[in-house]
């Protein structure tokens, strides 16, 4: 094989109580991406068409990541990739990750997968830092491993792939402004209370354990964030319309995706998750700011070989 076409998914980082440890992947949005051998060993980027984003290597995340991956392989030539960008940068549902993720595991499956899915979170990650500053892992490790991944420890980097109950689904809301992932983290504070970190880890383990379970209502009490959403939100218009009505008509809970703007929400089967879809569409039309929604399952496989 020497040509793959891919799609590589949307993703949900820190799924409100997760912050950088916690994230998922959609099934219904993403990127598409074809990735080839060529003779050279360089990381070719020959076109992309959707988003205005550079074609240099090194400015790329999909070019970083492939070095990053180049450079542990003992392959003698290279790839030449082509991107069909369909997540806007700054959306808040890791349109970065999915160029990272998507052109690593690419690569790997015409080596003959020599890497693990662990590896290809390492390689992916280092697109995250030319991105947003920080190699942060909860958005490359879902769209890699697929579903829910927890991100135990970066010290040593340790990914724990986490169970989808069936009838989860996400319901995303973005906005069409763009928040900058670097800029939106310079706003958060470095420390926090005893009391808010007692609150927050209690509700990332609820929510790990509702997975387990699941136990859609604990998921749903589980799903708060007490210390990053406060600060975060003020960036977002009708943020808190948006979560109050989404509950109302039957969310188990909502949140920021990522950075922002985007907001999302997970709900118990696909008719109350059309129903918060209503709900996000006809608070924001109120509010004169154009936006799209998306409902999606969650994606369990993450990226994958399209025909």
């Amino acid at each position: 094989m020497t040509e793959i076409k891919v799609f590589c998914p949307a993703t949900i980082a820190n799924v409100s109580c997760g912050f950088d440890v916690l994230g998922l992947a959609l099934e219904s949005v993403g990127d598409f991406m074809t990735v080839r051998k060529i003779p050279e060993k360089t990381i070719r980027i020959s076109r992309i068409v959707g988003q205005n984003l550079p074609l240099e290597t090194e400015k790329n995340v999909s070019g970083v990541a492939g070095l990053a991956l180049l450079a542990k392989s003992d392959y003698v030539g290279g790839f030449e990739i082509e991107i069909d960008k369909r997540i806007k940068s700054g959306s808040g549902i890791g349109s970065s990750a999915a160029s990272s993720a998507g052109a690593v595991w690419a690569m790997n499956e015409l080596l003959g997968k020599p890497f693990s899915k662990l590896e290809l979170v390492e390689f992916a990650m280092q697109g995250e830092l030319l991105a947003s500053d920080m190699a942060h892992a909860d958005n490359v490790a879902p769209a890699i491993y697929g579903g829910f991944a927890l991100v135990r420890s970066y010290d040593s980097l340790d990914i724990i792939p986490l169970p989808t109950p069936a009838e989860l689904y996400a319901t995303v809301i973005h906005p069409q402004i763009e928040i900058n992932t670097s800029d939106s983290r310079k706003i958060l504070r470095t420390s926090i209370s005893l009391a808010q970190g007692i609150q927050q880890w209690g509700n990332l383990g609820g929510l790990i354990s509702g997975l387990y379970q699941n136990d859609y209502n604990l998921i749903g009490r589980s799903l708060h964030d007490h210390i990053f959403e406060p600060i975060r939100s003020v960036l977002i218009p009708g943020f808190d319309e948006v979560k109050t009505n989404a509950i109302e008509v039957g969310a188990l809970g909502c949140g920021i995706s990522g950075s922002g703007p985007s907001i999302f929400a997970l709900s118990k089967g696909k008719h109350m998750g059309q129903r918060v879809a209503d709900s996000m569409k006809e608070t924001y039309s109120k509010i004169g700011v154009p936006f799209q929604v998306h409902l999606s399952k969650v994606n369990t496989q993450g990226v994958k070989k399209i025909a």
